[in-house]
């Protein structure tokens, strides 16, 4: 029986996590500019979660493999009661599974108990199977991005009240 794990982002995933985020950027034709795919940040996840406080960063393990992650991120220029849901990709033996599911909802409740009143995310419109996940976990389209992520290639803007 294999068993999902959810653990706080560790010193030695970085190589892992940043296969995670470029390899399903790629598969769903969305590894372009202004995405995680270019964000240097990408290959060196441990230490900017470790480093931003009010931020938190949870890795979806396998048996042992590391398959993906989330997190939230204190976004320069979010409102002062709202953080971001970032970096949320997960490789193809995690999805359908309910992995995206639980790795949302530990970000939504860490989220909660650090005083925040509403999450918002940024993806594109080729990241099909995620949007739909988003949707029913009651997150509403926005008209236009909040704050300053960087990422000008995603399209689709939502956020959720806590």
């Amino acid at each position: 029986m294999q068993e999902l794990t959810i653990r706080p982002i560790a010193p030695g995933d970085n190589a892992a996590l940043a296969h995670a985020v470029r390899s399903t950027l790629t598969e769903f034709g969305a590894a372009k500019p202004g995405t995680a795919y270019y964000d240097e940040a990408t290959d060196h996840l441990y230490e900017l979660f470790s480093q931003t406080p009010a931020s938190a960063y949870f890795v979806a393990e396998l048996d042992g493999e590391v398959l993906g992650g989330g997190g939230i991120y204190p976004t320069e220029g979010l409102p002062i009661d709202t953080v971001e849901l970032v970096k949320l990709y997960l490789l193809p033996p995690a999805r359908g599974r309910g992995v995206g599911k639980a790795l949302i909802k530990q970000c939504l409740q860490v989220a909660h108990t650090a005083g925040y009143a509403r999450i918002y995310l940024e993806t594109t419109e080729e990241l099909t199977q995620a949007i739909p996940l988003y949707e029913r976990l009651g997150f509403t389209y926005l008209p236009q991005a909040l704050g300053n992520s960087g990422h000008f290639g995603c399209q689709v803007w939502m956020s959720k009240q806590l």
